[in-house]
């Protein structure tokens, strides 16, 4: 049987999540398994790419707070997206994927996911230029597409501690609920079955270390206008 971590962290800040993100990522080598983590936003936020510049960032959106991601890619509008999060520790085998093939992967397995739920969706076959900065307005390859409409995109981080991909659905109008959604994931987990989800206690020290990253970095000017 193959065992992974679950984690439900609810609501949260907009830097609260980045830095929560982030420090599972520092903590992944303890891990010793696969995480996948669900949360929402306590208010309406922008998170926009490590690389992207923050002025250009500022005109293209109206949404506030912004915050810059620890992973690349455009601006995501978080004001009623599902957001989730796969943390990999370097000993798995998701982390020797090339980058391509690992973002495949994370669609894929929402593609299965909707699937169960009666939805058809499709991993797009190409790369459709989107306006400038804006994630959702175009599509990638693998992104996942309805009726030709991107309703989801991602972004990766690889360090020697492992690997994190950070996901964004934007809900389809057939009024699906989040909590099946959630289910649906977990029973379309693409590792060996059957797979046993475990509870992830986060612990005091781990959410310490996040709130130390939300204060020092993520609500940080210096941080998020650094470019």
């Amino acid at each position: 049987m193959t065992t992974a971590w679950l984690l439900d962290s609810g609501a949260g800040s907009a830097a609260f999540n980045m830095a929560l993100d982030e420090a599972l990522l520092e903590a992944a080598p303890s891990l010793d398994r696969a995480l996948l983590r669900f949360y929402s936003w306590s208010e309406p936020a922008a998170s926009f790419g490590y690389f992207q510049r923050y002025a250009e960032v500022e005109a293209l959106t109206p949404l506030r707070p912004l915050v810059r991601r620890p992973t690349a890619g455009g601006i995501v509008p978080h004001d009623a997206d599902w957001t989730y999060s796969l943390i990999f520790p370097a000993n798995h085998p998701w982390y020797a994927l090339r980058a391509a093939e690992s973002y495949r992967g994370a669609h894929s397995w929402l593609q299965t996911a909707f699937s169960r739920l009666g939805l058809a969706v499709e991993l797009a076959p190409c790369r459709c230029k989107s306006q400038p900065g804006q994630c959702f307005s175009g599509h990638e390859k693998s992104d996942l597409l309805r009726h030709g409409r991107k309703i989801a995109g991602a972004a990766q981080r690889r360090t020697r501690d492992g690997l994190l991909i950070q996901g964004s659905v934007q809900p389809p109008p057939e009024g699906l609920a989040r909590a099946d959604w959630r289910q649906a994931m977990r029973a379309a987990a693409p590792f060996a079955p059957p797979v046993q989800w475990l509870d992830f206690p986060p612990g005091p020290p781990l959410h310490k270390r996040a709130l130390e990253l939300a204060a020092a970095k993520f609500a940080s000017a210096g941080y998020n206008r650094k470019r």
